[in-house]
């Protein structure tokens, strides 16, 4: 879809729709589960680039990143339209505008595409065509606070109500795209089996630089060292802040109100100390440790150093 022309689809959207539907008990977007049958059989290609995380786990800053290494760090090229529209999200359906699956499926190869979806939604051709996905993983404390914040901002999701009464729909996994717990769990479970790159975004906090180059080999990419530190300072947190085409400011007010939020609100480690109450926190501790027993999937939820 041509950049220019977003303003002009956003003027069709009479009334933005946060009606919640569900597909095999997670929940998503009504419109979403209108068309799931065309999500479900959409048809992958094998030199696509596949991004997923669970929601406000590092997913602009990943595509970015990604988008960079596949143009050689040309920056300029980078710039060529807003990141929701030179990444599609494939599962996503922001009537009038065309679906995700339209906007990939209008797309040239090799196309770099996005998901929420847990792996058992995800569309079989992702798997069947062995793509190479790139799974980023925030700490559940942190990308709840975060997650909340955007349902404040995000005029297409349903109220959030208080702190409290999110952290309830959190921990009950009935947020938009479902469990944090199941969609971590089941891309971990899946790392081993495909071709997926597991990128923790504490360590893309911690050495940005580093993870780039281990993004960078995963995708069989080679960088000068002038390159790749072209894409770290274009990468940064402030850098992405204030770039157009990763800010989500070209997004409507009435989808998007960034005076209640920011769309990139902080970018840092451990905010949840801010926000979470001492009983919550043993509330999810308590959780955290049950759903985790067993597994060797761990995260931090305060910076090193």
């Amino acid at each position: 879809m041509n950049p220019e022309l977003f303003p002009k689809f956003s003027e069709e959207l009479e009334i933005v729709d946060n009606k919640m539907g569900e597909v095999q008990g997670v929940p998503l977007p009504e419109a979403t589960c209108e068309i799931w049958e065309q999500i479900y059989n959409f048809q992958a290609r094998e030199d696509d680039i596949l991004i997923s995380t669970y929601p406000k786990a590092g997913t602009t800053w990943m595509q970015e990143i990604v988008d960079l290494i596949m143009l050689d760090g040309d920056v300029k090229k980078s710039m060529r339209s807003p990141c929701f529209v030179k990444v599609p999200f494939i599962e996503l359906y922001p009537k009038p505008m065309p679906s995700g699956v339209q906007a990939a499926n209008a797309m040239e190869s090799p196309r770099l595409l996005k998901t929420h979806l847990p792996t058992q939604l995800l569309p079989p051709s992702f798997w069947e065509k062995n793509v190479k996905i790139v799974y980023v993983a925030r700490n559940p404390k942190d990308c709840m606070v975060s997650y909340y914040y955007f349902y404040k901002m995000d005029q297409t999701l349903p109220d959030p109500g208080t702190w409290d009464n999110f952290f309830s729909m959190f921990m009950a996994g009935s947020v938009t795209w479902g469990s944090w717990f199941d969609h971590v769990l089941g891309w971990w479970k899946a790392k081993d089996k495909h071709k997926i790159l597991y990128v923790f975004y504490e360590d893309m906090i911690e050495n940005t630089r580093r993870e780039i180059e281990k993004v960078m080999r995963f995708l069989g990419k080679e960088l000068s060292e002038e390159v790749l530190e072209d894409i770290y300072h274009h990468t940064t947190f402030q850098a992405m802040r204030e770039n157009p085409m990763a800010n989500y400011s070209s997004i409507p007010s009435f989808v998007m109100d960034h005076s209640v939020s920011p769309f990139m609100r902080k970018g840092v480690v451990g905010d949840w100390r801010n926000h979470f109450t001492v009983a919550q926190d043993e509330i999810f501790e308590k959780e955290y440790w049950r759903r985790m027993e067993g597994t060797n999937l761990t995260f931090r939820t305060q910076q090193l150093g």
